[in-house]
């Protein structure tokens, strides 16, 4: 069957559909000996001989899913041009090529989602929007109830004060807060802290959809079962039908609201 060469790519496990375009580009792929440039060229992986990277694509790969509990200081990538510890340092002993989605700074820490299911990834990547994300942060000073309503409001966030780890004998001058956000909203939430004096001073994400790190120590990962990946599809599915229900009944309210203000004017005229 013919199919897009970056799917085919993606779906072996050598690189995710993105970085399968940019190989492409790149003239690192051949199909029957020939270099492919072009975007969008079509092979049959049952009948064509398709290299990528060096790399030649045979059967499926067994797709695998983990989670990785990602230590700070640790690159959220396979490869790093610094030189910087990477999460294949983390990852030794799997025999499968995986790469992750998503993105978590250098700086931060917690769970990060690899897999080397080219059609899962691709889908998360579109819908990243409707996928909640749980973050434990540590901040400058304290904020009151009402400054965590207020800052959530302003970056998008649900914030609550958790049980305070460092907090020996009640003197601990900076807290740690909790804080459920979607899409890219992790940025915004540090500029708006930092604007209100309480600068972000450790990050850890603790929760992705329906997965969580309970239970996975530092740079350690964990496969996931079949239940779990099942619930990564039905999370992303289910908030994309909300959100297609919910622009539908917006624009049948404005359209409502036009057919009232053209009717409006047609009785004051």
């Amino acid at each position: 069957m013919q199919e897009r060469l970056q799917k085919i790519i993606a779906r072996a496990g050598i690189a995710s559909r993105r970085h399968a375009e940019q190989l492409i580009l790149s003239g690192q792929v051949r199909v029957n000996g020939q270099v492919v440039r072009k975007l969008g060229t079509k092979a049959d992986a049952s009948e064509d001989r398709i290299e990528a990277a060096g790399r030649v694509v045979t059967a499926e790969e067994r797709r695998v899913h983990l989670i990785l509990n990602k230590p700070p200081e640790v690159v959220a990538s396979m490869a790093d041009p610094a030189g910087r510890k990477t999460l294949r340092n983390c990852l030794r002993g799997l025999p499968e090529r995986v790469y992750p989605v998503g993105r978590l700074d250098y700086a931060a820490a917690g769970l990060v989602f690899l897999t080397n299911d080219g059609d899962l990834a691709a889908e998360m990547l579109r819908e990243w929007g409707n996928l909640p994300q749980i973050y434990q942060l540590k901040i400058k000073g304290r904020l009151t109830a009402e400054d965590l309503e207020r800052l959530g409001k302003q970056a998008g966030a649900k914030m609550r004060m958790i049980r305070q780890p460092d907090a020996t004998r009640g003197h601990a001058a900076n807290y740690w807060y909790e804080a459920m956000l979607r899409d890219s909203k992790r940025d915004e939430l540090r500029r708006v802290l930092f604007a209100e004096q309480h600068p972000v001073e450790k990050l850890k994400r603790i929760g992705l959809g329906p997965l969580t790190l309970e239970g996975l120590p530092p740079g350690r990962y964990r496969m996931l079962d079949e239940k779990e990946v099942e619930g990564v599809r039905k999370g992303l599915k289910t908030k994309a039908k909300e959100n297609q229900k919910k622009d539908l009944a917006q624009r049948a309210q404005r359209r409502t609201e036009n057919t009232k203000q053209q009717e409006s004017k047609k009785v004051t005229k």
